[in-house]
């Protein structure tokens, strides 16, 4: 298969304020789920200096590990280069260009929680991941 008829892999870009929680998780998931068939970035408007302690726990009891996972800034570029962009708590701050996807989850931030409260927000963004993961491999490339 030469390079003009091989499937275009989508590339979806996961935003929240600080990325040091909801949009950790989020990559994170799509990234294991997708296994090579999605680019997964995520970014933060204002990012933390590092990604939530309670998040990286509650991730390895889901048997994935971000503890070398380093928040990001958003930059237009990432945005561009998305196919989709799902935002989760960042309002206004991530930059919006015709043609693209956008899908916001509307989810609890994690930052000054436990492991206990941050548990069921990792649910539903699993959950999320799982319905996003479906739909972009039954969209035609």
């Amino acid at each position: 298969m030469n390079s003009d008829t091989a499937p275009r892999i989508p590339q979806v870009l996961f935003v929240c304020v600080h990325n040091a929680g909801r949009s950790q998780m989020a990559a994170a998931f799509l990234q294991h789920l997708g296994a090579g068939r999605v680019r997964v970035r995520s970014a933060g408007s204002a990012p933390a200096d590092a990604v939530n302690p309670a998040v990286v726990a509650a991730m390895a009891e889901a048997g994935i590990d971000i503890t070398a996972n380093v928040p990001k800034v958003l930059t237009d570029e990432e945005v561009r280069s998305s196919d989709v962009v799902v935002t989760m708590g960042c309002g206004d701050a991530c930059p919006f260009y015709p043609g693209k996807r956008y899908l916001d989850w509307v989810l609890p931030d994690p930052a000054g929680r436990g492991v206990e409260a941050v548990r069921p927000i990792r649910d539903r963004i699993r959950a999320h991941v799982e319905e996003l993961l479906q739909e972009l491999a039954s969209s035609p490339r």
